[in-house]
């Protein structure tokens, strides 16, 4: 069944406003809370954690976000060397980020909205490094995310650019001027599945942080 909901999800992923998303029934990875910001920004201790991560280069966000969605949703339905099926955790963390030249100035390479693309499941904690599937396509990889100290700003709705775009600055700007200050690039956690009510859904803007 769970597999069923996951394949619909793919199907789903549309450009624009995503689909995609995969709460109900799944395991997520554990965390520590350690402080808030007002009432809208929680900062989150989590342990180290292992992720199989799918990155595109250079692709259009919404291809983006399919492709890279198909690629990990194969690997854990037995698209691995092993054979073996590995259940779906929650959220789905994605981050886009574009092409840059001289030094930090963003140009856009090959076209309007063409960006580098990339992916994450996290695995289930029963798993690790030496007992995880490998995958059979190169463009999926197993990687160990290390312990991190996360800010987190919630929001509910679809997870469109614009407005997925508009929570992570958000959540940059609220940690100005407080004892934390971001220490890697924004990225988006999506945790429901397709028919969940827009008012109902959990997505994250999270941004690594440290003292």
């Amino acid at each position: 069944m769970k597999a069923i909901t996951a394949l619909i999800l793919v199907s789903m992923l549309i450009s624009g406003c995503s689909f995609f998303g995969i709460r109900s029934g799944y395991e997520q990875p554990q965390y520590e809370i350690v402080d808030h910001i007002g009432e809208s920004v929680e900062i989150r201790a989590y342990g180290p954690r292992l992720a199989a991560e799918a990155r595109l280069e250079n692709t259009d966000n919404s291809e983006g976000r399919n492709s890279s969605f198909k690629l990990l949703f194969d690997y854990i339905s037995g698209g691995n060397r092993a054979g073996a099926s590995i259940s779906m955790t929650s959220p789905v963390e994605t981050v886009e980020s574009s092409k840059k030249i001289a030094m930090t100035v963003p140009v856009e390479t090959a076209g309007a909205g063409k960006r580098d693309v990339y992916m994450r499941f996290f695995l289930p904690r029963n798993y690790n490094r030496e007992a995880v599937p490998k995958p059979l396509d190169p463009r999926v990889r197993i990687i160990n995310v290390p312990a991190q100290t996360i800010a987190v700003l919630r929001f509910s709705g679809f997870s469109c650019e614009k407005s997925v775009s508009k929570k992570k600055s958000d959540l940059i700007n609220t940690l100005d001027g407080t004892v934390w200050r971001p220490v890697s690039k924004p990225v988006a956690y999506f945790y429901d599945p397709p028919w969940t009510l827009p008012f109902l859904r959990r997505n994250e803007a999270a941004v690594a942080v440290a003292r």
